[in-house]
């Protein structure tokens, strides 16, 4: 840990840039205490470490503090320079005594109170959604950045997202979702942004880096994300999912081709119109291609030209998948705000630019053309030809 207190009640903090010797001299003279249990702790100056305080053996405290990695504790105390920096009122390692939580960071902004955590190590999901409504119960706004080693790149713009990585998600106030990470080594910040599922772990990505002096907070809470937004591209992955994802189809799976089948559809000839590149499928943790189906499924694929879509008979059947588990949610604490469904009204709004439908109201649409399914390759190769075009053009004007 990088805070302690001295017996006579004054509080030594190490994120501020101490010469070694004035260090030695204060060790000499002083006796260090633990901020939150009372117990005594070392100061320890070695030249392979980052200079930290640590508990003796035994501590009741000391698991909590001495897993830290020299990535955590230089990290969070290059993020406390670079707040300082910025003349952002910040405390290191603050301990909230109401709440029994010290984040590794705690400022003020904007007259809002943050809880930043840097986090290098996975935590479980349950640990991670517990400290983060206990921040916002008790009126904390909590900034959670991950480390750069957790980025796991498979392509130029396609990464792996674990199910922990998808926990640190945040969202502007114009509803762009992005991933803050954070490499000390490096000094920079790298943004994760214009994140669209593929799959429940693959997602289309862009990539940006920040050095940490040529990123201010505002940059950080509200950043000026780019798009990535390439049709024909998704399309292939798309395919290439297909293929996959039925080679060793599992027992759920089963299901869901059944139902296709069942209703004179084949996987291999969906129109393009479903499996969409849209916003906030990050919300939901079923591949788009998937829940895209069964909403097609459930709502259009019987409707005629000038049939009304209800949002009361959406959000019917999209409980009653949730239910059933044939669509799973993604937990979500720091965008708890927002519902899932939100993701497939954005995916009927995408329709709706396609001409496909047309929006009737606040709380419903109307069918304005059937999607067309195709019935050979050669078929759904023309439908496509023109598709991701317009698409794109759709999407780049939203």
């Amino acid at each position: 840990m990088l805070t302690a207190n001295t017996k006579s009640g004054k509080k030594i903090s190490l994120g501020y840039n101490y010469r070694k010797e004035t260090l030695i001299s204060l060790r000499n003279n002083e006796e260090f205490l633990c901020p939150i249990c009372g117990e005594s702790v070392c100061l320890k100056l070695g030249d392979q470490r980052i200079f930290h305080f640590a508990h003796q053996r035994g501590g009741t405290c000391r698991e909590v503090f001495e897993n830290e990695t020299i990535n955590h504790m230089e990290g969070k105390r290059q993020l406390f320079q670079w707040l300082l920096g910025q003349k952002v009122p910040a405390v290191l390692e603050f301990y909230d005594k109401a709440i029994g939580q010290r984040p590794d960071i705690m400022f003020i902004y904007r007259g809002k109170k943050f809880a930043l955590e840097y986090q290098c190590s996975p935590l479980p999901e349950k640990d991670f959604i517990k400290r983060s409504n206990t921040y916002i119960t008790h009126e904390y706004i909590p900034l959670w950045i991950i480390s750069a080693n957790h980025i796991h790149r498979k392509r130029i713009n396609i990464m792996a997202f674990s199910n922990f990585d998808y926990l640190f998600l945040r969202n502007t106030p114009l509803e762009n979702y992005y991933i803050p990470s954070y490499c000390p080594e490096r000094r920079q910040f790298h943004i994760l942004e214009s994140i669209h599922p593929i799959s429940i772990k693959n997602a289309f990505v862009q990539h940006s880096i920040f050095p940490l002096n040529q990123l201010s907070l505002e940059g950080l809470l509200e950043p000026k994300l780019l798009s990535n937004l390439n049709s024909e591209n998704w399309g292939k992955e798309m395919d290439s999912f297909i293929i996959n994802w039925m080679l060793h189809p599992n027992p759920k799976q089963k299901n869901f081709l059944n139902e296709v089948y069942n209703r004179d559809l084949n996987m291999f000839l969906l129109p393009p119109e479903i499996g969409l590149q849209i916003p906030h499928s990050v919300l939901i943790q079923t591949p788009p291609i998937i829940w895209q189906t069964y909403l097609f499924l459930d709502v259009l694929a019987d409707k005629r030209p000038n049939d009304i879509l209800t949002l009361k008979e959406i959000n019917f059947h999209f409980k009653k998948r949730v239910y059933r588990k044939e669509i799973v949610l993604r937990k979500l604490p720091l965008l708890d705000s927002l519902h899932p469904i939100t993701a497939e009204i954005s995916y009927l709004r995408c329709l709706a630019k396609l001409g496909i439908l047309s929006e009737h109201g606040e709380n419903s649409f109307k069918l304005e053309r059937k999607i067309m399914i195709p019935r050979s390759n050669r078929e759904r190769e023309e439908a496509k030809l023109g598709f991701h075009q317009k698409y794109l053009y759709m999407l780049t004007k939203q």
